[in-house]
């Protein structure tokens, strides 16, 4: 096992990220389940009143369980603004259960297993998987994702940059004999698509508990000038390097680690689009979700399956217009190609379409556990054959950012290459991420200086960004 020379983030230092999350964050993530639970209780209540006797059976025992896991979390809730030890996972037959308890009796000995002592990765991580515990238990909850109704009505409110890009995706078709043959053109799209895939991530339900709809909006303009205006935000860019190894590929794989499901999935997948139609280099695109309703706003397999079908309904985005707009059309046309692409296999999910939540697989389970990435090799052996096959790893987002890095307080100016240790000799790797937690590696500490000097939280606010590559085991640079 790797072990990093610096500590991790605790909330016990009140001028970090974690302290907020633990005191502001978490709490209102907490209130947001409950309150969706007592809606959908309430309307079990209604429905109980108009049902047959042989359906009623059903709902009460559905509602009853509702009300469990309201009274569980909301001592939850209790118990975390109290800094109460956090409990055991009970086993529920799903993944991890020993080794989140494993790791919780150790850091019982040290005296390190409340809410505001464990540190900051591990109590995050462990918070989603016992929530998911609670759902897992039950009979009549345990397909149910907390988060569902916030995802897609995020989604939803993503239309006009959807349609915007869905139209740029139809203007290079015109423009695809021309890029074949002029890789300078191509690699200025490609500059495009990966600002358009990094800024993406921009909406993070988990962080977006006080942000309007015009806000997310804002931070979803991937027009040009928005693009340009933005390099000057990206710490760490490597580009250049990035596209230079894609153009070494013939017919390769790339995988991406997902982040959000809805506009940064759909990103996600524009950007996948791109290579395999528009580049000589890549010829299959896979992508790896989480196994359980993970950080408010993370992928799972049924969010990706539903995708598709979501963006060529005709109602899904308001529309204000009953006329379809040239827009929509280009939106259909591009998302039925994704579809021939995930039938036939240019485009594939890592585990089968349908895998429901909480589906114990090899090659899930490690991305919801609370290791750091340095310990790929160690605990998910074949999940890490089958990476070293892909041309290059995409890892999307803050979280696969603090898991590359281990969530150690490694001093700003620490290569990337050091920071996520064995990993960095294991296959090509990108980790694009705009920040939103304290760990940042790859950036000059006179860079650093000069933004904490303006007063600027450029570590947690969304505003920067890293484009951070690594080749593989010859990789150098920081």
């Amino acid at each position: 096992m790797f072990d990093s020379p610096y500590p991790p983030y605790d909330p016990l230092d009140k001028t970090g990220f974690s302290y907020d999350t633990v005191v502001k964050r978490w709490p209102v993530i907490l209130t947001g389940i409950i309150d969706s639970v007592y809606g959908i209780n309430h309307d079990i209540s209604l429905r109980i009143q108009s049902e047959t006797s042989d359906v009623v059976s059903d709902l009460e025992e559905k509602l009853a369980e509702g009300k469990s896991l309201i009274e569980k979390i909301g001592r939850l809730k209790y118990q975390m603004g109290r800094d109460h030890a956090l409990e055991p996972i009970q086993n529920d037959g799903e993944a991890l259960v020993d080794v989140y308890n494993a790791e919780l009796a150790r850091l019982a000995e040290g005296a390190t297993n409340t809410w505001f002592t464990a540190p900051w990765l591990y109590a995050e991580c462990y918070l989603y998987r016992l929530l998911r515990s609670y759902l897992s238990q039950t009979k009549h909850w345990r397909n149910f994702d907390p988060f569902l109704a916030q995802k897609q009505a995020t989604f939803k409110a993503s239309g006009s940059a959807i349609y915007q890009l869905a139209t740029t995706m139809h203007e290079l078709q015109d423009e695809k004999a021309s890029l074949e043959s002029d890789p300078d053109k191509l690699e200025v799209i490609f500059r495009e698509m990966i600002q358009m895939c990094l800024w993406g991530n921009a909406t993070d339900l988990s962080l977006l508990t006080h942000m309007t709809p015009e806000d997310i909006q804002h931070l979803q303009t991937v027009g040009k000038e928005a693009q340009q205006a933005r390099k000057e935000f990206i710490l760490k860019d490597d580009q250049e390097a990035v596209w230079k190894h894609i153009q070494t590929l013939k017919d390769g794989r790339v995988d991406f680690v997902l982040d959000n499901a809805g506009f940064e999935l759909f990103t996600d997948f524009v950007f996948a689009d791109f290579l395999v139609t528009y580049t000589p280099y890549v010829s299959r695109v896979v992508f790896h979700p989480k196994s359980i309703p993970w950080f408010v706003s993370d992928v799972t397999p049924p969010d990706f399956a539903s995708t598709p079908s979501s963006l060529l309904s005709p109602t899904f985005f308001p529309s204000p217009s009953s006329t379809p707009s040239p827009s929509q059309a280009h939106l259909h046309q591009m998302v039925t190609r994704w579809q021939g692409y995930l039938t036939d296999g240019t485009f594939a999910l890592s585990v089968p379409l349908d895998t429901p939540l909480g589906a114990p697989r090899d090659d899930l389970d490690f991305w919801t556990s609370p290791w750091p990435y340095w310990d790929l090799r160690e605990h998910a052996p074949v999940l890490w054959e089958n990476l070293k096959e892909s041309g290059l790893v995409v890892f999307k987002g803050d979280l696969n950012y603090r898991k590359l890095t281990g969530d150690v307080k490694w001093p700003v100016d620490t290569p990337f290459q050091t920071a996520v240790g064995p990993l960095a000799s294991s296959f090509p790797l990108l980790s694009l991420r705009t920040n939103k937690a304290d760990v940042v590696v790859g950036v000059s500490q006179e860079v650093a200086d000069a933004l904490d000097a303006r007063g600027e939280k450029w570590r947690v606010n969304g505003k920067y960004a890293l484009v951070s590559f690594l080749p593989g085991s010859t990789d150098s640079r920081a």
